[in-house]
């Protein structure tokens, strides 16, 4: 830039985790990458002795003869992979190592090129079956996990780029470049990037100009391999102008050379269900996909859209073969990105057998959306759908965003005052100390309202969307219109499947228990309006689906959550005690025993549950108790975050 020396050390995101854990630093990053390697290195080293004792004949082509037989060739490659796991062992020990680079592995080509070569030979001689063997599984093996075992995507809010830009600028005394407008910011990045230059992932990101911020941020700071830089989409603003954003990076000169034909997008469902509720933010995410497909083509750039899924319906979960067959045509064409959150990681990959089930379903369902693609929604459809996803957004922010009090219902109904006070997430529950709602992240929000039975979330905005549309008889809606829209498109019935199954899962009698405790009573009557609310949403679905009971055309399912219903019951009310408990003032230490037999029914459990815990911000035995009620309802439900 301009020739001045400027360091970035200290004005560069230090979250490398853009959704915001403080932990997620630089070194943790470096640390993380090294321990994938060293595990890489001795997953393979441990294999070496038994193909060495396997290839342990003479027999080989002239290419191999002219260096070693196999034995020393492999050899050599079990040495390698030695240093290259003792190396990354002593860095993360010691901060630096005794053993030289050039006598390790830095890339897959290096290590597979001795093995190609014994591959080729075998072949070569008549021992194609042997060389089918473990040494064909080795290098797969290889070119699947290469050295790093797995890719880490670096994500960071976009805002924290234009932090650092503004810094920048600042410093060269060009102004301020949180105060450009877009095109001035856009004009400036390409200026400086025409000089040179897993997957960086911008959340939040809304304009052009924060993709090619992390791209000179790139270059400025030296990285010899730049990643591929992914805009994440999320809020519905950014969804609706998706499209332009990617029209006006895609004509970008120096852009278009960059990306080499391939661009790989985002799509956040957490957030956007958060900003405008389900029925909004799947609508809109169906027409983005649409729309950057269309703007891909237009360009000539082979898109892939990385979904980004949370584990339950509020952030875009569900059956993964429903979800990915509900996709608009010509969106996932043979290539699909989809992220596995914590939640549901070991549910979809604990075992052996999972993992195959999972990939298998996802393949299929892959396979089966290029060969049979979804019908597109006819043109009424969609002009019903817009007006049903206004309405539903409107009722949901006029409650969420709008009403003065919401946010003091909200934390007095639920556990999520004392969840973010816990260490049980994977990240902070909000993205800044203040703030309301809208600081709040998406995990905690679903939580809190799953631990209630209420899931607040999913429905909210829902049966003001089903009222106006069955008024719309003589404008193209009605029931019948609906019941044709769930009937015939696939996206618009996972829609309203994944909500019934939340209704079958929710209870608004357990959700008023929780008033009934911890709501001041003038707040109460706001309470008893949303259950109302909820009865009569669950009422007007069932019509739109034609059933008369929920999950009737899934006895499988409703007869599993029936059996479990009556244990989350019981860890409902005890939650919901212990939380009264919490916000009283916790105990006297002569009172905790006898609560926690009163609660648990077992003097056993409730020894272990009043064990001391010095760093507990509560009494320690409620805290276990409450964290021990989280994770039953959540293990019962199977929605969490």
């Amino acid at each position: 830039m301009r020739g001045e020396e400027f360091n970035l050390q200290d004005r560069l995101p230090r979250e490398f985790d853009g959704a915001g854990n403080p932990r997620v630093t630089p070194e943790v990053t470096r640390d993380v990458c090294l321990l994938a390697r060293m595990m890489a290195a001795n997953m393979y080293f441990s294999k070496m002795a038994d193909l060495m004792f396997e290839l342990s004949m003479w027999r080989c082509n002239d290419e191999l003869r002219a260096r070693e037989p196999y034995r020393i060739i492999l050899g050599d490659v079990r040495d390698k992979l030695y240093n290259t796991c003792e190396r990354a062992r002593q860095i993360l020990s010691k901060g630096i190592s005794s053993i030289p680079e050039d006598q390790t592995y830095t890339n897959v080509e290096q290590f597979l090129e001795p093995l190609e070569l014994c591959y080729r030979s075998l072949c070569d001689c008549g021992d194609k079956l042997i060389a089918d063997g473990s040494l064909l599984d080795l290098m797969r093996q290889v070119s699947t996990f290469g050295l790093s075992l797995v890719k880490l995507d670096i994500r960071q809010e976009s805002e924290r780029h234009t932090d650092a830009m503004d810094a920048i600028t600042t410093h060269l005394g060009i102004g301020s470049y949180r105060e450009w407008p877009e095109e001035r910011r856009q004009e400036w990045l390409v200026s400086e990037l025409r000089d040179s230059f897993g997957a960086y992932i911008i959340s939040m990101a809304t304009a052009p100009s924060d993709v090619l911020a992390v791209e000179l941020l790139q270059r400025e700071c030296g990285v010899k391999k730049p990643l591929r830089v992914v805009p994440l989409f999320e809020k519905l603003a950014d969804l609706q102008q998706a499209r332009a954003t990617m029209e006006l990076l895609f004509s970008v000169d120096w852009y278009k050379e960059r990306i080499d034909g391939k661009q790989e997008i985002m799509i956040g469902y957490s957030d956007s269900g958060k900003d405008a509720g389900r029925l909004s933010a799947a609508w809109q995410l169906y027409k983005a996909q649409e729309e950057i497909v269309g703007v891909a083509e237009r360009h000539g750039v082979k898109l892939t859209i990385f979904h980004g899924r949370g584990g339950t319906v509020g952030r875009g979960g569900g059956p993964s073969h429903l979800a990915i067959l509900s996709q608009p045509p010509n969106t996932v064409n043979g290539s699909l990105r989809v992220t596995v959150q914590g939640e549901v990681i070991e549910k979809s990959f604990g075992e052996e057998n999972l993992c195959f089930r999972t990939l298998q379903r996802f393949t299929a369902a892959t396979l089966e959306h290029g060969m049979n693609p979804p019908v597109s929604p006819k043109p009424e459809w969609r002009r019903l759908l817009d007006d049903m996803a206004t309405v539903a957004t409107d009722e949901y922010r006029s409650i969420v965003f709008q009403e003065p009090r919401f946010v003091e219902y909200f934390r007095a109904a639920t556990p999520e005052t004392e969840y973010g006070r816990m260490n049980i997430g994977s990240r902070p529950s909000k993205r800044k100390p203040g703030g309301g709602i809208e600081s709040l992240r998406a995990i905690p929000w679903i939580f809190a309202w799953t631990q209630t039975r209420f899931h607040l979330p999913v429905w909210l905005g829902f049966g003001a969307a089903f009222r106006h549309a069955m008024q719309q008889s003589d404008a193209g809606g009605g029931l019948a219109r609906l019941r044709e829209m769930y009937d015939e498109w696939p996206f618009f019935r996972v829609t309203i499947d994944l909500l019934e199954m939340v209704f079958a899962k929710g209870d608004p009698g357990i959700a008023a228990l929780y008033d009934e405790l911890l709501v001041p009573d003038d707040l109460r009557p706001f309470g008893e309006q949303l259950r109302a609310n909820y009865v009569e949403t669950q009422r007007l679905l069932l019509q739109v689906a034609g059933h008369k009971d929920l999950l009737e055309s899934d006895p499988y399912l409703r007869q599993r959550l029936m059996l479990r219903d009556s244990y989350i019951t019981a860890l409902n009310v005890c939650q919901a005690y212990t939380l009264k408990r919490i916000r009283d003032g916790g105990f006297r230490p002569e009172t905790r025993a006898p609560l926690s037999k009163e609660l648990l029914g077992s003097s056993a459990v409730a020894e272990k549950l009043v064990k001391l815990n010095p760093n507990s911000e509560y009494d320690p035995g409620l805290e276990d108790t409450l964290i021990l009620t989280m994770k039953g309802i959540a293990a019962g439900m199977q929605n969490t975050g």
